[in-house]
């Protein structure tokens, strides 16, 4: 952990971790990348970026992050996750691969793919709780959605219209975040912001 200002770290294994790590620098909170042991126990929160999840997890196991990553868990680190990030922090994760390992950072049941393959990628207009403003336009991208919540889980924000409405995409529980939506690739700091104003009241 810093002295100062809290630094918020992005795994780095695989994804689209340097957009994350851009939209918080453009917010103005201190970053690091992410990829070993020594690096996580540095920060005092952690983003997972979008990418591919079951890549993600083996590159993980692999490079023994895991075990780490569990035990920040378990400490009770906040944590962001977009997409694949979403499905890592979920406590179970379906139609992902047997041997595909989450985090159980978050009480919520995910569905890998949900909205189908790349080409059926989409983006809609959200109204996001704790957003202030306009409806967010999210990107999606081979994204998952989530089937259920436990009780201590917030719902952020749903799906409106087309064959999907009502699936919720994004979710709150205490300090940690998840979107089944791509933030970092629109431009729209929003939910970063929120993320970056949770870590700062912890700190």
């Amino acid at each position: 952990m810093t002295v100062g200002a809290p630094v918020i770290g992005v795994l780095a294994l695989q994804g689209d971790f340097r957009e994350h790590r851009a939209a918080l620098a453009e917010l103005g909170a201190p970053t690091a990348l992410v990829r070993t042991p020594a690096e996580l126990a540095s920060v005092d929160a952690l983003v997972i970026p979008g990418g591919e999840s079951t890549a993600m997890s083996t590159l993980a196991v692999r490079l023994g992050m895991i075990e780490p990553l569990c035990e920040a868990v378990a400490a009770g680190l906040p944590m962001y996750g977009s997409c694949a990030g979403m499905i890592l922090m979920a406590a179970e994760v379906l139609d992902g691969r047997p041997d595909q390992q989450s985090l159980a950072a978050l009480d919520i049941v995910v569905r890998r793919n949900a909205f189908g393959r790349q080409v059926d990628s989409f983006e809609a207009d959200l109204d996001i709780a704790g957003v202030v403003g306009e409806p967010m336009r999210a990107v999606f991208i081979r994204a998952p959605w989530v089937e259920s919540v436990g009780p201590e889980v917030e719902v952020l924000g749903r799906v409106s219209t087309g064959p999907a409405a009502g699936r919720i995409v994004a979710v709150r529980q205490g300090d940690r975040l998840a979107t089944s939506f791509h933030p970092e690739l629109t431009g729209d700091l929003r939910v970063h912001e929120l993320f970056v104003n949770l870590v700062r009241e912890r700190s």
